[in-house]
């Protein structure tokens, strides 16, 4: 999963839609009161970063990689795609990436780099 997840956020564009998510989403897995997923639609998204007025095949096609490397999960409901973050995958790359920060200076070069 690191591999998948990594090689997505190594585009502008879908680095540029986790940080939109992570700003203006509330609680990522929130549900509303009437039952519906909390999340920015696909569409909301695409006018955020884009300013198109509907989705464009270009973030849509950013979208569906994001959601294969497992990082956003989207939920249709009725019309719509809600977007929102899969906090316990970026959980993990954060994990993955402190533990290499500590390990600094441990390694076979000691520190010398």
């Amino acid at each position: 999963m690191k591999v998948a997840a990594f090689r997505a956020l190594g585009d502008p564009t879908r680095l540029g839609i986790i940080d939109l998510l992570a700003t203006q989403c509330d609680s990522e897995g929130a549900i509303g009161e009437d039952g519906s997923v909390v999340g920015l639609s696909a569409g909301e998204v695409c006018c955020q970063l884009t300013g198109a007025d509907k989705i464009t095949s270009t973030i849509s096609h950013h979208l569906h990689e994001l959601e294969s490397a497992g990082l956003v999960e989207l939920t249709k409901q009725g019309r719509r795609t809600v977007c929102r973050l899969n906090g316990q995958a970026l959980g993990e790359i954060s994990g993955y990436l402190g533990g290499l920060a500590a390990a600094t200076g441990r390694g076979c070069l000691g520190g010398a780099i």
